[in-house]
């Protein structure tokens, strides 16, 4: 190959690379990428400010779940509750798999069901799984009992949460009772935002160089002056005029 056919050679290359690089400036500068203010699909669960860790804004406790059990939707738990049947066992008798059998779950002692080995965590938390317990459960396992081995995120819906007790409550020979009015009343009320106090207003500093108004000073008393002697004030009674004798 000769020195000019291989100096074509390296001109087309350098030619074809300038070309490419001018090409790419001039579509960035022509072209302007756009970014999304907003998600045009929002991501349940995700957070809002773009963090896909799942962090909230603002921890919130669950809502009181009481009230709804009465009319929860049974058929809506039992459908919910397929989700579970790969951990779970629901009939009477049934073996525990990676957790324990729900059977007769309700108002059960935590961490007693035959044949599972529970997670320290729920050996060692007093109480049982009354319908509040289960709420705060079923809302975020992992933070109502850290170290569970139960691999669940939890139910957000305090309507799901109502239908899943309320079909785990017939899961028994005897279904529990279901909550009375004072209980209801009672989970409301301590479950209520606390009333804020009102607090006086803070007086306003004067301005830079302003003279603060001067207040004025008590009034003075008037100065008791004793009672004028009656006596003194009594003026001396003429003398007698003398009459005049004839001489």
């Amino acid at each position: 190959m000769s020195s000019f056919e291989f100096n074509k050679i390296f001109a087309a290359v350098l030619v074809a690379g300038i070309v490419a690089m001018l090409s790419g400036f001039i579509a960035r500068q022509a072209v302007h990428p756009e970014t999304l203010v907003k998600e045009a699909v929002a991501i349940e669960g995700a957070a809002e400010d773009g963090d896909h860790g799942g962090t909230p804004a603002a921890d919130k406790p669950p809502e009181p779940i009481l009230a709804l059990l009465a009319s929860a939707d049974i058929e809506k738990g039992a459908k919910l509750s397929k989700a579970c049947a790969a951990c779970h066992s629901f009939e009477k008798g049934g073996p525990a798999k990676q957790g324990p059998s729900l059977w007769d779950v309700v108002n059960r002692d935590k961490g007693s069901a035959a044949g599972f080995e529970y997670s320290p965590t729920c050996k060692d938390m007093p109480g049982n799984w009354d319908y509040a317990s289960l709420n705060l459960f079923l809302a975020k396992p992992k933070k109502y009992m850290p170290g569970t081995k139960m691999n669940y995120v939890g139910l957000k819906k305090v309507e799901d949460r109502a239908a899943i007790i309320a079909w785990l409550r017939t899961l028994a020979d005897s279904p529990a009772a279901l909550p009375t009015e004072a209980e209801i009343a009672a989970e409301q009320a301590a479950s209520a935002p606390p009333a804020e106090t009102a607090t006086a207003p803070e007086a306003t500093p004067p301005a830079d160089g302003a003279t603060p108004p001067e207040t004025a000073p008590p009034a003075e008393q008037p100065a008791e002056t004793p009672a004028e002697n009656p006596a003194e004030k009594t003026e001396a009674a003429p003398e007698p005029v003398q009459k005049a004798t004839a001489h």
